[in-house]
């Protein structure tokens, strides 16, 4: 028999996704056959020909699940879907049928199955597939991941709870991720006292990582839809700081912190050498992830042939810089299956995090 785990989460970027391959990593020590479904899929990609949610696609290519990808991502959203469901283009039941069938077809396949929800618990809600009902349809008991903190953990859990509760899903456990080290122990502790008269398990997952949180080059690109140009080798480097570039090269030289992306506009001729020159100097190296070159002027021939013989990252975007710093500031960093730094301390820390015995035998 498959023993299954549904993973939700109280919001968007909780970390569903990090938990999920954290998970399976860890089951796969214990079981042989561990299998993943994102059920709903709200951001699609083709990965070996076929059109499937982007989370579903990662788990396949990290954990070689290619034999499975038929059925790991049943129901799509792509834009329109609501008008179409509306206007009755396909039968009421046919979502709920094509999720049904792959959950059963991977229930064969597997002794444990991560079951892994979409961003908050209300997605999929005009197909009467949120994730309370898919749990629900599922015959899963749910695994809730909030962010940490104390008050508004318990705030989101509770009206969380109010939509599972309506579709009697079960939920087993809140696991609180990234958590603040300092306060780990005092917050755990805390919100076990603010559970104790339900049946909720409170654990802890993940303290917060930069690493884990801040996006790579390759991340980046993909933002802004520009291609990387420089070394190869710094496409994976995670970016911890960025600077925008619009005080003396001095000055902004000054002010570089460790793995900072800077942004400048391709005029600033002085301070694009100026950093393409520092880059192969150990002590700058450390500093200088790379750089966005904005501005709808050209970049100099000589400036040019600088950056390109420093090897130094970059990518050359004609917008302004106000437009770049913006998007990245609102940028939310995802794992990707290239993120080998990331998935190696991902893996690695979840031995340590979290306690996957536990989780088991709840489950």
């Amino acid at each position: 028999m498959c023993k299954k785990i549904f993973i939700a989460a109280t919001g968007q970027h909780t970390g569903k996704t990090t938990i999920s391959i954290s998970l399976m990593h860890l089951a796969q020590k214990k079981y042989q056959r561990v299998g993943f479904i994102k059920p709903i899929g709200p951001k699609c990609v083709t990965y070996h020909g076929i059109t499937m949610d982007m989370d579903a696609s990662l788990m396949a290519s990290i954990y070689g699940l290619d034999k499975d990808i038929r059925y790991m991502s049943p129901v799509l959203l792509p834009k329109g879907t609501t008008k179409r469901f509306l206007d009755r283009e396909f039968p009421v039941d046919y979502q709920k049928e094509l999720l049904v069938t792959a959950i059963k077809e991977l229930e064969q396949r597997h002794d444990l199955l991560i079951i892994e929800g979409s961003g908050h618990g209300g997605v999929g809600s005009i197909l009467g597939l949120n994730n309370a009902q898919v749990a629900r349809l599922a015959d899963s008991p749910v695994l809730m991941i909030s962010n940490g903190g104390i008050g508004n953990v318990v705030d989101s859990v509770e009206l969380n709870l109010a939509l599972y509760e309506k579709h009697q899903a079960d939920v087993r456990m809140v696991l609180v991720n990234k958590i603040i080290p300092e306060k780990r122990e005092t917050a755990i502790a805390y919100l076990r006292t603010a559970f104790s008269g339900t049946d909720l398990q409170i654990a802890g997952a993940f303290d917060y990582s930069p690493i884990l949180a801040n996006p790579t080059l390759q991340n980046i690109s993909r933002l802004l839809k520009h291609p990387i140009h420089g070394a190869p080798e710094g496409r994976n480097r995670i970016v911890h700081h960025i600077h925008l570039g619009a005080a003396s090269s001095q000055t902004v030289i000054d002010h570089l912190m460790g793995s900072t992306l800077l942004i400048t506009t391709s005029s600033r001729d002085e301070l694009l050498v100026t950093a393409s020159s520092l880059y192969n100097i150990p002590a700058y190296r450390d500093k200088i992830a790379g750089l966005v070159i904005a501005g709808h002027s050209p970049v100099s021939d000589i400036t040019q042939s600088i950056l390109d013989e420093s090897g130094i990252p970059y990518l050359r975007i004609h917008k302004s810089t106000a437009e770049v710093y913006s998007a990245l500031l609102d940028h939310v960093s995802k794992i990707t299956a290239e993120d080998t730094e990331k998935l190696d301390l991902l893996r690695s820390s979840a031995e340590s995090y979290i306690d996957f015995d536990e989780i088991d035998l709840l489950f």
